[in-house]
């Protein structure tokens, strides 16, 4: 049983306080209640302390603390994962956005960034050098969340998931201490970050490889639900056999109104998001079977990266309801199609979706164990997301996503990406490590064998 933060004396309090140079919250002030809300309102947990970590110093300073006298601790990077990973209930919450910096090297591309920062802060660095890290599809998640679960988004087929870009991380571990993991130092521990999440210490410091892009050609193409079957059986044929350059993640959705025009609002849609990073000129000529089949509306064109990044960031903003499941897939067969048709038909707010992202092309080219993240041969990560702005629908918004989940589910590859899913217990986290679990577990017996870092999708050591 973890010690709450209302049980310490004023004098332990006073004494951690004096050790750190970044901001305390307790439930009485002021700020708390805002600097306990995470990007899903469907969270709403109530820890005993916030620090708002300004540097390294502070973040030492504050594992001790909450290892020293038995709390729950919780890391929080952008606050966005899905299951509310980054806060909990009466223990110590360790917040590391005041950690920012971003230096980009052009001498070999590299970019430096703080473990406190968002991805739209490194989009807005690198976007002037001609640069980018390949990073999910949302400018406002945490660099941290997401690069240690894996990093899916639009430049994977082309430059592979984030993680296959970490080159090196600063760490502070369980007990207190601080190291530099890399291809030659803590080989283990430098491993293990590359998709076992946030299990083996907070990262300060992230280290990442950049690649040349400056503009992309992308946006979304939409049918008529009706049509389903029909452009997942094409999209499947097609993206898989297209060029690295071109990525495209297939959805159902609803279009919820502006910036699409009027006639697409409220209904039903089978959609493709569309990132092209290769030859303008050759453009056309890829996208040609794209357009023979004739899509309602078709709103692609030439932008800067950092713009398809952001693309949904005004249909997405902090503080919706939430609700997550996830699958890994190998095929979109006859069964798959049908239940995607069933309940993208019958979508019950306008802003929950079903995504399926490829993690073909260069993702798929990293051996089953290079990194933690054991299904490199699937084609496609899921996942299914319930949607609202109301509370009264949280329950609507659940159900809907449980039931297409479950459908799905019996053909699916048995495990999802971890940064899609929400609290699901432990066989659920083993089934999404595969064969890696156990030298997982292995490394977290290592550098944390009673499980401070718990508040996450757990390795139990």
């Amino acid at each position: 049983m973890s010690t709450s933060v209302k049980d310490l004396n004023e004098s332990t309090i006073e004494a951690f306080a004096s050790s750190i140079r970044g901001e305390l919250v307790f439930p009485q002030d002021p700020n708390y209640n805002d600097a306990r809300k995470v990007y899903n309102a469907m969270i709403n947990k109530h820890p005993g302390l916030i620090v708002k970590c300004v540097d390294v110093a502070d973040v030492i300073n504050s594992v001790n603390f909450g290892r020293e006298n038995n709390l729950l601790v919780a890391v929080r990077s952008g606050g966005h994962n899905g299951g509310g990973l980054g806060i909990c209930d009466d223990g110590l919450v360790i917040d590391l956005s005041g950690i920012k910096f971003i230096r980009v090297d052009t001498s070999n591309n590299t970019v430096r960034v703080g473990g406190g920062n968002l991805w739209g802060e490194v989009d807005h660095a690198t976007h002037p050098f001609g640069l980018a890290v390949p990073a999910g599809i949302i400018s406002s998640t945490g660099v941290g969340g997401l690069t240690l679960g894996g990093g899916v988004g639009h430049l994977s087929r082309k430059y592979g998931l984030t993680i296959d870009n970490l080159l090196e991380a600063d760490m502070v571990l369980a007990d207190g201490s601080f190291v530099t993991v890399n291809s030659k130092q803590n080989t283990d521990l430098f491993w293990a970050i590359r998709g076992g999440g946030g299990n083996f210490g907070i990262v300060t410091s992230f280290k990442f490889q950049a690649h040349p892009v400056k503009n992309v050609i992308g946006g979304p193409t939409l049918w008529p639900i009706e049509k389903t079957e029909e452009i997942m059986e094409w999209y499947h044929k097609f993206l898989n056999n297209a060029p690295d350059d071109l990525n495209g993640f297939i959805a159902t959705m609803v279009i919820p109104g502006a910036p699409f025009p009027e006639h697409l609002h409220n209904k039903q849609f089978c959609g493709i998001v569309w990132c092209y990073t290769g030859e303008p000129s050759k453009f056309d000529e890829i996208f040609k079977p794209v357009l023979a089949l004739n899509p309602l509306f078709a709103h692609v064109g030439e932008m800067p990266y950092p713009a398809i990044q952001t693309l949904f960031d005004g249909l997405m903003p902090p503080g919706l309801q939430w609700y997550w499941r996830a699958d890994f897939f190998n095929e979109l067969g006859q069964e798959v199609r049908a239940q995607h048709l069933k309940f993208g038909s019958k979508i019950p707010t306008p802003l929950s979706q079903m995504h399926l992202y490829p993690i073909t092309g260069a993702a798929s080219r990293v051996g089953q164990e290079e990194t933690p993240w054991a299904y490199r041969d699937a084609k496609y990560a899921g996942v299914i997301v319930g949607v609202d702005p109301d509370p009264k629908n949280a329950d609507k918004i659940t159900k809907w996503c449980k039931d297409y989940w479950e459908a799905l589910h019996p053909y699916s590859s048995g495990g999802a990406y971890s940064n899609f899913m929400m609290d699901e217990g432990q066989e659920r986290v083993k089934a999404s490590y595969k064969h890696n679990y156990d030298r997982l577990a292995k490394i977290k017996m290592k550098y944390d064998p009673k499980n401070l870092f718990r508040v996450n999708q757990n390795i139990k050591p």
